[in-house]
């Protein structure tokens, strides 16, 4: 018994797409690579904070930010079972102003016996959680 090599290995179509009834293509709404929607940006006035120590809250967070402009939001990312801070946070200004002032003057300072960074939140940074 002999096979045709073309007909048992044709390259246009793997025996697995024959199965499934899907062709090989892939069209590029199919893509799996992420993207970002513009409706998602930061507008300048969020701040990502790294550095803390296990030990602070979210209001010394909001009394060590609001000394150099309006805090609108802080989220402290908790440890699921321990309720202690991991270690980073989130921090909304009021203005793109008081973010930048926040940048300029708190960045590198002592919190709570820690030196923390203080920086603009870019959605790059974020592996979602």
């Amino acid at each position: 018994m002999s096979y045709s090599r073309s007909s048992r290995y044709s390259p246009s179509v793997s025996p697995y797409a024959k199965r499934r009834g899907r062709s090989v293509s892939r069209s590029l709404s199919r893509s799996r690579s992420r993207s970002i929607s513009t409706d998602a940006e930061n507008p300048g006035n969020s701040l990502y904070v790294t550095g803390l120590s296990h030990r602070v809250t979210e209001r010394d967070l909001e009394d060590h930010f609001s000394k150099e402009g309006k805090v609108t939001d802080v989220h402290l990312v908790l440890d699921p079972w321990t309720r202690e801070s991991r270690g980073f946070g989130f921090i909304s200004m009021e203005t793109v102003g008081d973010a930048n002032r926040c940048i300029r003057y708190l960045d590198h300072s002592v919190l709570l016996g820690r030196v923390i960074k203080v920086e603009k939140f870019l959605w790059q940074q974020v592996c979602f959680l």
